[in-house]
């Protein structure tokens, strides 16, 4: 009887531990996802307000004229391409180095790190800039309209002041990130684009410069963002760990950056540049026009969307980063699970919503019935492209919180350029499903890329990546 008594008891107390364990699981991951919705939540309006600088310029520019405007858009798309989703594709490698080094408590190397990214991207701009002047005479070399060429070369021309401050102002949101101060960024972002619309007012309409004072505006609001940061950087107390005095040090870093930096950029670009390959397929169809139109409606519609995606990818990022300098593999990996329910959360309300709207989708950019019902009939496409979007977006991620851009590059070349874009042609062109079957090439690329990121991502050790990291970290003096 006793020995009953005392069975009955251990059992017991085996499942008051269980239950002990299993609250104290519950409460860590909601601790978690907390932490991540404080990053997500104000990244979030971060990066819209971002956008929205380019956008109001777009649309005062709407208003000098057709011309200007189509100039102002195919600049844009080729800046985009051939500088600024470089710079910030490079700017992505110190989310490793700065999360890293955070993590581990070597405070000053933050500031090391930056300095020498600084100058990296600085001499990167330059013949990123060389290369913009010549942009309306590679225009016309690829047959495009003469008078269109010539208002996009001279926007990119004014394009180019805000190239140096975009460089030192991805770095610096990356140098803050990492310590998880967002307030500041979210600060400085609402009060760039106060200042933008009123400056890119007067220059385009008061000083009649037209599009060339829209180009000229966003420059000088990128300028005004990176002195707000760069003074909190100098002078907040809550930097004071972190500040560091430029020595020559700084240029030992230089390498690593570049390291993973190029990495990082193809990481990136390579996703962002198939998108700008399928518009230009479509723009080769029978009736252009209408295939064109409908493809810059579901991608702007996927951008908008973006913002929550990327705004996860970067608390993904910085959570990831941080917890491995700090050996913490239990954390990283409760992390990753908790990032990846937000997402699902998120994506499912938002393209529930996206899926209501699709009879009137359309109607939010054109008026044209045809488009409007084409539109209708590519909403499932976008929906899903929205969920492949999230997953990959966050588990892309935990990618640059790791370090593993170099196989991020691989995985989207792969799935891109040897999947992707393959079948978007040959579904397009081939079995005639038009914008359609372009669209499904990205959407099967997008599907390919995340079943490689998720292998990649749950068979990962751990433990063995909180030891590199710290060997990494340890290794600058």
């Amino acid at each position: 009887m006793a020995d009953e008594k005392g069975g009955v008891a251990v059992k017991t107390l085996d499942n008051e531990d269980k239950q002990m364990v299993a609250e104290s699981t519950w409460i860590e991951f909601a601790a978690e996802t907390k932490r991540i919705c404080s990053i997500f939540l104000p990244m979030l309006l971060v990066s819209t307000s971002q956008y929205l600088i380019r956008f109001v310029s777009t649309l005062m520019v709407g208003h000098v004229g057709k011309l200007y405007l189509s100039g102002a858009v195919v600049s844009m798309s080729f800046t985009n391409v051939t500088g600024f989703s470089v710079l910030y594709g490079m700017a992505s490698a110190l989310e490793t180095l700065c999360g890293q080094a955070y993590g581990a408590k070597q405070h000053k190397k933050l500031s090391k790190y930056t300095y020498g990214a600084i100058i990296s991207l600085l001499l990167l701009c330059i013949p990123v800039a060389i290369s913009w002047t010549f942009m309306e005479k590679l225009l016309i070399l690829l047959h495009q309209d003469p008078l269109i060429s010539h208002q996009a070369g001279k926007f990119s021309i004014w394009s180019i002041p805000a190239l140096f401050p975009y460089a030192i102002l991805q770095l610096l949101i990356r140098y803050l990130q990492s310590q998880y101060l967002i307030l500041p960024l979210l600060v400085s972002s609402v009060a760039t684009l106060a200042f933008h619309v009123p400056v890119c007012w007067a220059l385009v309409f008061k000083f009649h410069m037209g599009s060339n004072g829209a180009a000229l505006a966003i420059g000088l609001s990128y300028w005004f963002n990176v002195v707000i940061l760069g003074l909190y950087a100098m002078y907040s107390p809550n930097c004071a760990e972190t500040r560091a005095p430029f020595s020559m040090e700084v240029f030992s870093t230089i390498k690593e950056f570049f390291q993973i930096g190029i990495p990082s950029a193809l990481m990136i670009c390579l996703e962002w540049w198939a998108c700008e390959i399928v518009i230009l397929l479509a723009g080769v169809m029978k009736n252009p026009q209408l295939e064109t139109s409908v493809l810059s409606i579901s991608i702007t519609v996927a951008v908008l969307h973006s913002f929550a995606s990327n705004s996860l990818s970067a608390a993904a990022s910085i959570r990831v980063s941080n917890e491995l300098g700090a050996g913490n593999a239990k954390v990283v990996r409760r992390t990753v699970w908790a990032v990846l329910v937000l997402g699902f959360i998120e994506v499912g309300i938002s393209a529930t919503v996206v899926f209501s709207l699709r009879y009137v989708l359309g109607l939010a950019f054109v008026s044209d019935n045809e488009i409007v019902d084409y539109v209708r009939r590519m909403t499932p496409l976008i929906c899903l492209t929205m969920i492949l979007d999230n997953i990959h977006g966050i588990l892309s991620g935990v990618a640059r919180g790791t370090g593993w851009q170099r196989s991020g590059a691989y995985i989207n070349l792969g799935s891109y350029y040897l999947v992707g874009i393959p079948v978007a042609i040959v579904l397009g062109f081939q079995v005639h499903l038009r914008s359609k079957g372009l669209w499904t090439g990205l959407v099967t690329g997008g599907l390919v890329q995340s079943i490689l990121l998720a292998i990649i991502t749950s068979l990962s050790d751990w433990k063995k990546e909180v030891e590199d990291t710290r060997v990494r970290v340890l290794e600058m003096k």
